[in-house]
């Protein structure tokens, strides 16, 4: 099995759904395609990049796919799942508002460096954002190594730019909150 760290985030309503409904519903369509996976609580944090927008709300999922899942196959899941929730990359702004956001940061041990796709995620050691919630899901994870690097590249940053402004709002059990989620919603992005 392939050990898959996915950042989320979210900072703008979709349907009536705050940012953080629409990552618990994210949560609830990532249950499909991962096994053995668990959630970190939600952080809200300040925009990066481009300030002039509302605080996101990011968290971290940790989950195992098969050995032959192929990573390109996996982003287009990704894909869908932020669609369903409103994201149309064509009419966004790089780095803006956005009602769903996931990032695969690992996939397995695999390097990959294409234009749609860059694993080990290329920005997650200047991301705060990224890095709070991985540690945090990663503490019950066997790969001490992840955790304690990601641990250093958090501290370079906290050293270099004092707080970074993150906030534990809390989370969710596992499958928790899926009946916000209604079958209506999950076909629209089918």
């Amino acid at each position: 099995m392939k050990r898959v760290l996915l950042g989320l985030g979210s900072n703008k309503a979709f349907e009536g759904r705050s940012p953080q409904e629409i990552l618990r519903c994210a949560c609830s369509e990532l249950e499909r395609y991962l096994s053995g996976y668990s959630f970190s609580s939600v952080y809200k944090t300040r925009a990066m990049y481009v300030d002039n927008q509302d605080d996101f709300y990011n968290m971290a999922a940790i989950g195992y796919v098969a050995d032959e899942a192929d990573a390109f196959d996996f982003l287009t899941r990704m894909n869908t799942i932020e669609a369903m929730y409103g994201r149309d990359r064509s009419k966004e702004i790089r780095f803006g508002p956005r009602t769903l956001d996931i990032d695969i940061e690992l996939f397995g041990d695999e390097v990959i460096n294409h234009s749609a796709l860059q694993i080990p995620h290329p920005r997650i050691a200047e991301r705060a954002f990224v890095l709070v919630p991985a540690i945090e899901i990663l503490t019950n994870s066997a790969d001490v190594l992840i955790r304690e690097k990601y641990i250093s590249c958090l501290e370079r940053l906290t050293a270099d730019n004092g707080s970074e402004g993150i906030i534990k709002l809390g989370g969710w059990q596992n499958g928790d909150g899926a009946d916000r989620c209604n079958d209506k919603t999950r076909l629209q992005g089918r």
